[in-house]
């Protein structure tokens, strides 16, 4: 009988360690997401109201790149494919994107910045990728995002130095909200 109840003990203790696994998991994206946000670590840029930044005469080059995950039926590109700015400027760049199917697609875009330590100092007045976007069939859209790169970057002992910067976005299909799917093309956008 006693060793019965060791199994049990034991069967009990790894049922926890898996239960305790599985919610460590679930918590861990939102918790990664958070302080990426918060520290702008692995190229997560800053989300500001506005930009009062002091212009300075240097200047950085801002790439745009542009991917779809798999599985997401849409064309999806940068308008420009650089952009020269000075440090503190406020630029604003477009991406394209276009539904070739013959139903709605709703999609989520991911973003980051390289190198690294530039995203603590890029920062997002407005972009596409706040909201999720849903094209009709047929669709075609520009999307604004606009920036700056804070002046402070160039006082940063490790960053100072960077003056080219990519800004890369992915799309990933998301789940199309009923409302959505019955709308014209006209009703659908955000971008129109």
């Amino acid at each position: 009988m006693k060793r019965l109840d060791g199994n049990s003990r034991v069967a009990a203790m790894l049922v926890g360690v898996v239960v305790t696994m599985g919610a460590l998991a679930w918590a861990a994206v939102p918790f990664y997401d958070w302080f990426c946000r918060v520290t702008g670590y692995g190229g997560t840029t800053n989300v500001a109201a506005e930009n009062t930044s002091e212009i300075l005469d240097e200047i950085v080059t801002v790439r745009f790149d542009a991917n779809i995950a798999p599985g997401m039926p849409w064309e999806f590109r940068p308008v420009q494919n650089e952009m020269k700015l000075r440090i503190g400027e406020t630029g604003m760049a477009f991406y394209e994107a276009y539904n070739p199917t013959d139903k709605p697609v709703a999609g989520s875009a991911s973003y980051n910045v390289s190198p690294d330590l530039a995203g603590y100092y890029f920062n997002k007045i407005q972009c596409f990728c706040f909201t999720e976007q849903v094209l009709q069939p047929g669709e075609r859209v520009e999307m604004p995002v606009v920036f700056y790169v804070d002046p402070e970057l160039v006082d940063d002992r490790d960053a100072g130095r960077i003056r080219n910067i990519t800004l890369s976005y992915t799309f990933y299909q998301t789940a199309l909200p009923e409302a959505q799917a019955s709308l014209s093309p006209a009703e659908g956008s955000d971008y129109n």
